[in-house]
């Protein structure tokens, strides 16, 4: 098969885990593939988001995997049942990369690193014939011809570079850590080609709250744990999560917020605040909270009475004092039912650039079942610049790298389709 694809050349946009995976599809067929990246080098984000363990995915079985990408659950679906997890863990297995299944149900590599995948990586890729141009940004295209969207515009370290290619992968990322290269600075070239953008959004990200001082001071960058969260969305859901979240300088953060945050921000831009719900003592039911904390102190304060009866300190008697009233904090039954559902408003997203993610993108309603671009033909995208979300655990590189694929793969068929003339 690789021989009919010998005179293609296709250019790659964006050196991430989806552009990466679209370089391989086509590599492994024969086809001439340069990757182009603004960066110095490919995978920075990657990197990053593996600081902390590199978790590649989630063990959990595909129906509930999917429902994680909440309203574009259908979208991501045909992507998933073609590479999902299981399939993902199968492919790092071929490639030399052990993997394991921690306690969470999330997968990561036995050594927890990213960069070493990534070098193995880079290597076979070389090995197969990819070209990799570095400090590369792609800044449009060369005209305004529609029919000519294969010519590209790079702004190169020896100036202006124009490229003709058979076929475009691009995969440039959303807008969150711009430092790392996906500074969104496509969104206005695609728009102006007719192509249809959503908003780009913060996802995965913390909200602010408008603490006191003195809770910044004191207790800033304390995790808040075990907790649960109770929430209703813009769709009247109510959802209820237990996990752990981090108090910062400017409200709050962590998984258990990132898992929650699309319908944070959803009910914000509705609205203009959320209320959240806290239970600070979750595995306590309310009526012992109400027995414990209405049980006779003696000349203790309420403060020494929480921490010996429910073990309510630190952190979480810091926010009873920092939402309740003095009154409501002096009544034990109020208190009671107030350690049991403490109103927390939210009045904001942190900005996009320190989110772990972004909403929005490139609507797949522009996009063939092979995201190909309808009125472009023989230009896909994949990743982030696609409008989709889901939250930390493996849900955000699963994805990246089954669109990748999907979009090397739909890029072979579009040059088989044509003969693969040049």
């Amino acid at each position: 098969m690789s021989s009919s694809f010998e005179s293609a050349r296709v250019a790659v946009i964006g050196g991430g885990p989806a552009g990466l995976m679209a370089a391989e599809a086509l590599s492994r067929q024969g086809v001439q593939v340069d990757v182009y990246d603004a960066m110095p080098s490919v995978g920075r984000k990657f990197l990053m988001a593996g600081k902390g363990g590199m978790n590649i995915t989630h063990s959990e079985p595909l129906e509930p995997f999917l429902d994680r990408y909440g309203k574009h659950r259908d979208l991501i679906a045909p992507l998933l049942e073609t590479f999902g997890p299981d399939a993902l863990r199968a492919w790092l297995t071929d490639s030399g990369v052990a993997t394991f299944i921690g306690s969470s149900g999330r997968v990561f590599p036995t050594d927890m690193k990213a960069a070493p995948m990534l070098r193995a990586w880079l290597h076979r890729l070389r090995e197969a014939g990819v070209q990799f141009h570095m400090r590369h940004k792609w800044t449009g295209w060369a005209d305004d011809d529609v029919e000519n969207a294969l010519t590209l515009r790079f702004a190169a370290p020896d100036g202006e570079r124009i490229v003709a290619c058979n076929a475009v992968v691009f995969a440039l990322g959303g807008a969150s850590w711009p430092r790392l290269g996906s500074d969104a600075s496509w969104v206005p070239l695609w728009q102006a080609r007719g192509i249809p953008v959503e908003p780009l959004r913060p996802a995965n990200c913390g909200f602010d709250a408008d603490w006191s001082p003195y809770l910044q001071a004191r207790f800033a960058g304390q995790p808040i744990k075990p907790v649960a969260i109770s929430l209703t969305d813009v769709d009247k859901n109510v959802h209820n999560r237990q996990g752990e979240i981090l108090l910062t300088e400017t409200g709050l953060e962590g998984s258990l917020i990132y898992a929650l945050s699309a319908a944070i921000r959803e009910r914000i831009l509705a609205d203009g605040e959320v209320t959240i719900t806290l239970d600070l003592a979750p595995g306590l039911a309310l009526e012992r909270v109400v027995a414990e904390v209405t049980r006779p102190r003696g000349s203790r304060s309420m403060s020494t009475h929480l921490q010996g009866r429910i073990g309510i300190s630190g952190v979480k008697l810091a926010l009873l004092h920092e939402v309740l009233s003095k009154e409501t904090f002096a009544d034990a039954h109020g208190l009671a039912h107030a350690i049991k559902g403490l109103p927390v408003r939210l009045t904001r997203a942190r900005p996009i650039e320190e989110a772990i993610s972004t909403a929005g993108g490139v609507s797949f309603e522009a996009l063939n079942s092979q995201l190909m671009v309808r009125h472009l033909p023989g230009v896909f995208c994949a990743g982030e610049m696609l409008d989709w979300e889901a939250p930390t655990g493996g849900y955000l590189l699963t994805a990246c790298f089954a669109s990748g694929l999907a979009a090397g793969r739909g890029a072979l068929a579009y040059l088989a389709a044509r003969g693969a003339a040049v």
